[in-house]
């Protein structure tokens, strides 16, 4: 399935139905007065967010959406059929954006959270509801009014606690699969991940969290370049963020390079992002050929970057592993009492 997480619709609620104008009329009942009913009120446009879903593909073909209108009033004092409801589903942590305003109407961030996007017409009044002591035959209905016609974007923003940045081939997928029950692909070659992976990480019975693998970013991914950097939004709602290095560069000091590349483009996205708490996650430490001039490589790292907690680990081997996630775990049960 493909993965899509930026669509604009067309929706329309229903018109209300139009008052009844009509007269009581039965054998010696002369003069019944008036029994002209209400129309029935327009069908409203809801969306719903469903847990189970993570793409917004069902919106790709079809981008219109019509409640159904209410049906007129009618005699007998009979009040119209008010329109059907439609509700639309959308995969948890969905953005709404009315285009012309460009005003976030809401993001659904909760299980089964609703809400109302296009409210249906009022329905129009009967003559009934204008008899009065000094009127008893009126001849006057109102109208149903028109209902409401908006085009939104839905954009999808992953709910993650964890998200992975860093180069191609760093081994983002890697370290997120030996964490976490994710099935990102991993090939020998850049940008085998297309499109955002999340993984489900248990410590134990009661500590969890949800990790997010985001294909890799290169320099001048905020121009286009690569894969772009239109993935990173999927980053804003992470509490804190792993940049994930490659140590086994045979030049190491491509190390210092690639990190100032990822800060540069992630500051060229948005203050977001690059204000997130950040860790230096040094992987394949299981391929250094000279360990010596890394970590004297690593200890300038260290000290450019005082703030940043620094982490050597290999993926592959699972060295290192453990005491990152129970980190990890820590950091996000204080983030929660905050």
């Amino acid at each position: 399935m493909k993965f899509v997480d930026s669509v604009t619709i067309n929706i329309s609620s229903g018109n209300g139905g139009n008052g009844c104008i009509s007269f009581r009329r039965e054998k010696y009942i002369p003069k019944g007065g008036p029994d002209g009913g209400n129309g029935g009120a327009g069908g409203n446009i809801w969306i719903i967010a469903i847990p189970n879903l993570n793409t917004l593909t069902d919106y790709r073909i079809k981008k219109h959406f019509y409640a159904e209108h209410g049906k007129n009033g009618s005699s007998s004092n009979c009040t119209g059929k008010k329109g059907q409801d439609i509700i639309l589903k959308v995969p948890l942590g969905t953005r709404i954006v009315d285009i012309q305003t460009k005003i976030i109407l809401i993001d659904l961030i909760s299980k089964k959270q609703k809400f109302l996007l296009a409210k249906g017409g009022n329905p129009g009044l009967g003559n009934t509801c204008f008899k009065s002591s000094i009127n008893r035959t009126p001849y006057k209905c109102t109208s149903g009014q028109k209902g409401e016609t908006k085009s939104i974007l839905l954009e999808l923003i992953l709910i993650a606690d964890v998200g992975t940045v860093g180069l191609p081939n760093s081994g983002k997928s890697t370290f997120v699969q030996a964490i976490s029950n994710s099935k990102t692909p991993i090939k020998n070659y850049p940008f085998t991940t297309l499109h955002p992976h999340l993984g489900f990480v248990k410590i134990n019975s009661k500590n969890s969290f949800i990790i997010a693998d985001i294909p890799g970013l290169i320099k001048g991914a905020s121009l286009g370049i690569g894969l772009g950097d239109k993935f990173l939004k999927h980053l804003e709602r992470c509490n804190i963020l792993l940049h994930i290095i490659d140590v086994s560069l045979e030049n190491q000091k491509e190390i210092f390079k690639n990190i100032k590349t990822i800060n540069r483009e992630l500051k060229k996205y948005n203050n977001i992002l690059i204000k997130k708490k950040i860790w230096f996650i040094f992987n394949k430490i299981d391929l250094l050929k000279n360990e010596e001039k890394f970590f004297s490589i690593s200890e300038k790292i260290e000290k450019k970057y005082n703030n940043i907690k620094c982490y050597y680990i290999s993926a592959k081997k699972r060295i290192g592993i453990k005491k990152l996630c129970l980190d990890l775990k820590n950091f996000l049960k204080k983030q929660k009492t905050k």
